[in-house]
């Protein structure tokens, strides 16, 4: 048993690898219990596990291979695993594209006939100290309203798949999920009401961060923890999802979709905010009293934005080295009053 604080992180694909790699750094700094929580989403239909979901009617498994291989154990079998479920195959037959991580979650999922059992099993294989979970047990469908897709710039169209979504010409303005109010995971839930701190982000913003507050369940929990909420922002605007979009505009979509959301702070890379003040504006009315903007280094170098695991780490220890602000818990609750 430990008393070092349990940490979730929620999101998909690369924005939730490196959180979860910063996060294996703060456990290795005695700041987070070793046990880290990944809540994936679970509505890719591109590439490998578009096929094996269409093929299989089983959850995606590739966000969930990769939040397995960020918290596989760093000793040579554990290593040795990740590399293995990570390696993806080539050539120009059946397997071409395929991960073996996707291949083994999809075999275990058909065996097992329960994603959950499925994923311990991988847990268990690269001797993860934490754990991986769907958001849900069911495969999702994103489903999105946008703008600027023909002569008329102001005209909704409804376009559906995370594929379509992420790389759209148009604007995003509100997503949903199929089918709508789905269910939760129950381990998913408990692992966040459980938490002491949760961290949502970064990631693609309408196909991997929103669609944990559109799972009734989750959300619930997620308004309800006595966790520190931590939002990590992006790093810059994604071609097509949220081209265009300054930092306080990802705040003010998230905030659309889920207006009861407090956090107690909010972590954007410091050369990503041009206008810092109006970050700060923009984030006054979701932060809990006593929460903050924290702005830091936490860009890894080179030409493609993503978040350095090192320097986000750092960036959350300082976050939660701080005093507790006052629990956003009962914030939460008396904004969510009148709820459907």
């Amino acid at each position: 048993m430990t008393d070092l604080p349990r940490a979730v992180a929620l999101g998909g694909g690369h924005g939730l690898h490196a959180t979860l790699l910063a996060l294996r750094r703060l456990a290795a700094q005695g700041a987070v219990s070793d046990a880290v929580t990944a809540v994936v989403t679970v509505a890719d239909d591109g590439g490998s596990s578009g096929r094996l979901r269409r093929e299989l009617g089983l959850l995606p498994p590739g966000d969930l291979r990769m939040a397995l291989a960020a918290l596989a154990a760093d000793d040579a079998s554990g290593q040795r695993w990740a590399d293995v479920v990570q390696h993806r195959f080539g050539g120009i037959g059946a397997l071409a594209g395929h991960a073996v991580g996707n291949l083994l979650l999809a075999g275990l999922m058909e065996t097992l006939g329960d994603p959950v059992a499925a994923l311990d099993e991988v847990a268990g294989l690269l001797r993860l100290s934490g754990r991986v979970l769907p958001m849900s047990c069911d495969p999702l469908d994103i489903e999105a309203d946008v703008v600027g897709l023909g002569a008329d710039p102001a005209q909704v169209h409804r376009i559906r798949g995370q594929v379509a979504v992420a790389s759209t010409p148009g604007r995003p303005q509100r997503v949903r999920l199929r089918p709508d109010r789905p269910t939760a995971c129950p381990e998913a839930v408990a692992a966040v009401r459980a938490a002491d701190v949760v961290l949502l982000g970064p990631g693609s913003w309408f196909t991997s961060v929103l669609p944990h507050l559109l799972v009734p369940g989750l959300r619930d929990a997620l308004l309800e923890t006595s966790a520190r909420r931590v939002l990590v922002l992006n790093l810059a605007p994604e071609p097509g999802e949220t081209a265009g979009f300054s930092p306080e505009r990802h705040l003010a979509v998230l905030a659309e979709h889920e207006p009861a959301l407090r956090v107690e702070a909010v972590i954007a890379d410091v050369d990503a905010v041009p206008v810092p003040d109006r970050l700060h504006e923009a984030a006054a009315s979701m932060l809990t009293p006593g929460g903050r903007v924290h702005l830091a280094p936490v860009a890894a170098p080179g030409h493609i934005p993503r978040h350095e695991p090192a320097a986000l780490a750092a960036a959350l220890a300082e976050v939660l080295s701080g005093p507790a602000p006052a629990s956003a818990a009962t914030s939460s609750s008396r904004h969510s009053h009148g709820r459907a």
